[in-house]
């Protein structure tokens, strides 16, 4: 299933169609995903370029901030030509350099309760990479409103984290409500301007959450749905813990089903909005 692929993209993703668990038919399926970035920023970096090489086809990239001298050593889609303007217009265009065929919908806003069900419904999958609390609540909401899952990521100073919501898979599942109490979670993350964080090891979270979003969407090996990855850079340490739904919890996540348009998983294989 390569023969609609161009001579240049068979030549670009030549190493990722031979893995027998993508293939062209994996490859394909990922150039028909559009994934849905919601902050362009430490973690959204090398998601986003990562996704942008393997071959994904469209990626909407949601963030009102601009490029920032101070965020530099960790947002590597940016550099010093960049200072000043907005995230997403610089980002679109590193992005289209690595893989000219990708679809990019530029959306320079914040998520809020009042668009973010919509900034979601059209993603396949939704990647959160946001630096606040009332943020990543947000966000949570709208993909699952939309039914969309959310892959969580988080990073602070020498440690980071990584997760997937997707509770409409399993009533077993947990939700973001399920792991983050709205009571303490707010201290529990600080910006990384007041704490700090090691560039590399935003660029780590940022791509394993890349690598899980790639195989959510082809169906490949085990999720993290009900696992929350932690990383520890210091002591060279990955730990998985296994979370499961909180008792009680009542949060609509619990009853949003998922998306129609759900890419199905094959087992072969295991608003003001700038179109560039």
């Amino acid at each position: 299933m390569t023969g609609d692929f161009s001579e240049a993209e068979l030549d670009r993703f030549a190493r990722q169609i031979v893995l027998p668990e993508i293939g062209g038919r994996g490859q394909s399926r990922l150039r028909d995903s559009t994934a849905s970035l919601i902050g362009v920023g430490g973690l959204g970096c090398p998601a986003a370029l990562y996704l942008a090489a393997a071959g994904i086809g469209r990626l909407i990239l949601v963030d009102d901030d601009v490029v920032s001298r101070a965020n530099l050593h960790r947002q590597v889609l940016y550099t010093e030509a960049d200072v000043g303007e907005p995230k997403v217009d610089a980002a679109a265009a590193r992005l289209q350099a690595v893989s000219p065929s990708l679809e990019l919908d530029v959306r320079g806003v914040r998520l809020t309760d009042t668009n973010g069900e919509a900034l979601c419904a059209e993603a396949d999958i939704v990647l959160d990479g946001s630096d606040s609390f009332a943020s990543r609540s947000a966000t949570a909401r709208a993909a699952a409103a939309a039914g969309k899952p959310l892959l969580s990521g988080s990073v602070q100073g020498f440690e980071g984290q990584v997760t997937l919501f997707a509770p409409f898979d399993d009533e077993r599942r947990p939700c973001f409500s399920c792991l983050f109490d709205a009571g303490t979670a707010a201290d529990a993350l600080p910006s990384c301007a007041v704490n700090g964080v090691l560039g590399a090891m935003a660029g780590q979270i940022g791509t394993m959450m890349a690598v899980e979003a790639i195989k959510r969407l082809l169906g490949l090996g085990e999720d993290l749905n009900g696992t929350l990855l932690l990383v520890d850079g210091l002591a060279a340490r990955i730990d998985r813990i296994a979370i499961g739904r909180r008792v009680g919890c009542t949060a609509p996540a619990h009853t949003a089903r998922a998306s129609d348009d759900r890419p199905e998983v094959d087992s072969a294989l295991a608003s003001a909005t700038r179109r560039r």
